[in-house]
């Protein structure tokens, strides 16, 4: 730890009177999410966009074909077409992504949950992965508040290499950088927790006892990554496979009621299949005209969720003569779903609280 000036702070027993005063240690829970732009603009899309494009774990080609493809013809584009599609769902009044919005409020009921079991003992922050605030910024306020322990939390229920694992990454990043490096974990995915797939029942029967005519189907509609990733060993498709048959037994529902897809397909590689937003499409054609769409993968709504769910997959199913499309928002700062993170954190702070 470093020297303090905080009024908590105190000179350790059996030290020199002219030892650094160090505040009372503490445990440190960082919640970490993907990220957001700093704004709607070309520059802010550019510098959120490049720094999530040229991240490894996301883009995996090799760094000469890659970065020259991104720098002079992706990134002269697309933030025009992102910035575009952002400021549909852009919360105008707070001047912040949705997803930043949610962050903050399932960050700040999370906090007072844990200060009611704990006190002053904990210190809850969040970080985003990309953009602001960074991961090293924030492990270095908890560090300076006195947290000699973190427990380090990605919002991820499914584990994936391109969010998870680079979520990790740069918090590992961040503790090269202490001096004093506090004792850390990680959070395991929490595709298959009973309070989770609770929580995501509940949303889906909450949302079917507010529609008149009962969809037909409901589509779990997951973040898609390369196929080739599940060849290489990423348990991805495995656990998203196994969130909706929990999902599905939870529910008493039969095996023709709900249904894994994937979303937001990006490059010419074959990605998991089948995709949301063609097979939606094909759901209308087959006689499917009444939908419900649910994204599991997703702790807080965004833009994956907001516009391309809420837009161009419900456009698709509409165009293909599909009648009755129902979103079923994320889990976002919902009671249960709060419940379900604090549970996940509880079982990981075993031994140090």
């Amino acid at each position: 730890m470093t020297q303090s000036n905080r009024p908590d702070a105190v000179c350790p027993a059996h030290a020199p009177k002219d030892h650094p005063a160090l505040p009372k240690a503490k445990v440190g829970i960082l919640l970490a999410n993907l990220g957001t732009p700093d704004g709607t603009d070309y520059w802010s899309m550019r510098r959120y966009l490049n720094e999530f494009l040229s991240d490894q774990r996301v883009i995996d080609y090799p760094k000469w074909k890659w970065q020259p493809l991104l720098q002079l013809i992706i990134l002269s584009k697309r933030p025009f077409t992102s910035g575009a599609a952002y400021k549909t769902i852009w919360n105008q009044e707070a001047d912040e992504s949705p997803l930043a919005t949610i962050t903050k409020d399932q960050t700040r009921k999370i906090k007072a949950e844990m200060a009611k079991q704990y006190g002053d003992q904990v210190v809850v922050d969040y970080c985003m992965r990309y953009g602001n605030p960074s991961t090293k910024s924030k492990v270095r306020n908890l560090v300076e508040q006195g947290c000699d322990k973190i427990l380090f939390f990605p919002l991820y229920p499914q584990y994936a290499g391109a969010t998870s694992a680079t979520a990790n990454d740069e918090f590992f990043r961040a503790l090269m950088a202490e001096k004093w490096q506090p004792a850390s974990r990680t959070v395991a995915p929490y595709f298959d927790q009973p309070s989770y797939i609770d929580a995501l029942a509940k949303s889906v029967e909450s949302a079917y006892a507010e529609i008149e005519d009962k969809p037909d189907i409901l589509v779990c509609s997951y973040h898609g990554v390369p196929q080739r990733y599940l060849m290489e060993g990423d348990p991805y498709h495995c656990q998203c496979q196994k969130t909706t048959r929990l999902l599905r037994e939870r529910l008493g529902w039969s095996e023709t009621e709900i249904k894994t897809t994937f979303q937001s397909r990006f490059g010419p590689e074959e990605w998991l299949k089948p995709y949301t937003v063609e097979e939606v499409a094909r759901l209308a054609e087959d006689g499917k005209k009444k939908i419900a769409v649910i994204a599991p993968a997703f702790s807080s709504d965004c833009i994956e969720t907001l516009e391309e769910i809420n837009e161009e997959i419900k456009e698709s199913f509409e165009e293909a003569g599909g009648e009755q499309f129902t979103y079923i928002p994320c889990l976002n700062d919902e009671i249960p779903h709060i419940d379900a993170l604090c549970e996940t954190i509880n079982n990981n702070l075993k031994g140090w609280l």
